[in-house]
């Protein structure tokens, strides 16, 4: 009887192929299955974001000081024409508009370890369920406040979600948000004394520099008040952050708090790098599914080695390859001859 590939040999795959992850790439170096019996298991398997949290919850470190951080990916499929899942939408790695599938992921920030972990994720398929980017992040918020009941203070987002049904979502909640503003988004600083202006043209004096100031976003309710901050990011980028938070007074600690939003793009890249995230090209949806499920189960794997051995993701994925020159150092398996 022929073996059936199971879950935990298609992560093994991933966790260990270096370059190519494609099923037909696993069948060329299996000995025990092919890639017709490795289609058919993709093919037949439901893998969900369920699976991710039941992995990582036992890994994770709670504080009531903890950051929930969302924001999406696109992984690139610019040279698939018949993949389902796959439609045009922008990314923002790309710097443009490309062909590719959409997730939009959760993880949990310990700041004081400085540490974090993939939680939940989504698929953003409109056709298929009817929901909007902004409907998963509200689900997953959700998930996390009521099922997983993780203790956190604060959500980071992009400006994508600084949407006013969010934002007041959140404060239901009784949490803490940061986000920055699009620079054309209307405000005003004025108590009402003159009208709504682009939150880049707003004036700034030295102490509000330091310590922000109170603004109104337009479409809020007419007592709503945000705290607002202007964060120089670069010397060619300023980002207007805004928070319920009044009591928070300073610009370096707001600086600090969005920081740890950069932990969600360390997520996406070394998903895409090291686990082959965005490489499978079969067509049908259900597998396209199944192995973006499998990928972020190989990263929680990854990261959990990686904090255990005090190395990076990178450091131990290419370590396989160390291991493999000082084994052929020793038995070469082609010898080199001079003429």
């Amino acid at each position: 009887m022929k073996d059936s590939v199971t879950r935990l040999d298609y992560c093994q795959y991933l966790l260990v192929s270096q370059i190519n992850y494609t099923l037909t790439h696993f069948g060329d170096h299996s000995e025990r299955f092919s890639h017709d019996q490795i289609n058919r298991y993709l093919g037949g398997e439901k893998i969900t974001p369920r699976l991710v949290w039941e992995n990582v919850a036992g890994q994770v470190v709670e504080t009531t000081s903890g950051y929930v951080v969302f924001d999406d990916t696109v992984l690139d499929k610019q040279h698939s024409f018949a993949i389902e899942l796959v439609r045009r939408q922008y990314s923002g790695n790309a710097h443009g508009v490309i062909k590719g599938i959409g997730v939009v992921t959760c993880i949990y920030v310990n700041p004081e370890l400085d540490q974090f972990w993939l939680i939940d994720y989504r698929i953003y398929d409109p056709d298929g369920d009817g929901k909007s980017k902004l409907d998963h992040v509200r689900e997953m918020l959700s998930h996390t406040v009521y099922h997983k009941q993780l203790p956190f203070r604060a959500v980071l987002m992009d400006t994508w979600y600084a949407t006013k049904d969010l934002m007041l979502f959140i404060e239901s909640l009784e949490k803490v948000y940061y986000c920055p503003l699009k620079d054309n988004r209307q405000v005003d600083d004025s108590v009402g004394q003159q009208p709504y202006r682009r939150v880049d043209s707003l004036d700034w004096h030295p102490n509000e520099l330091e310590h922000g100031k109170l603004i109104k976003l337009k479409g809020f309710p007419k007592d709503h008040k945000v705290q607002c901050f202007r964060v120089v990011v670069s010397t060619h980028r300023t980002d207007f952050v805004v928070t319920n938070d009044l009591t928070q007074d300073s610009t370096q600690a707001t600086q600090q708090a969005c920081g740890f939003r950069w932990k969600i793009e360390q997520l996406h890249r070394e998903g895409k790098q090291v686990t082959g995230l965005e490489a499978c090209q079969c067509r049908k949806a259900r597998i396209q599914r199944n192995h973006i499920g499998c990928a972020f189960l190989v990263w929680v794997r990854l990261n959990h080695l990686a904090k255990q051995a005090g190395q990076t993701i990178y450091q131990l994925k290419h370590g396989l390859l160390d291991d493999y020159l000082c084994q052929q150092l020793k038995n070469p398996s082609l010898t080199m001859t001079l003429a």
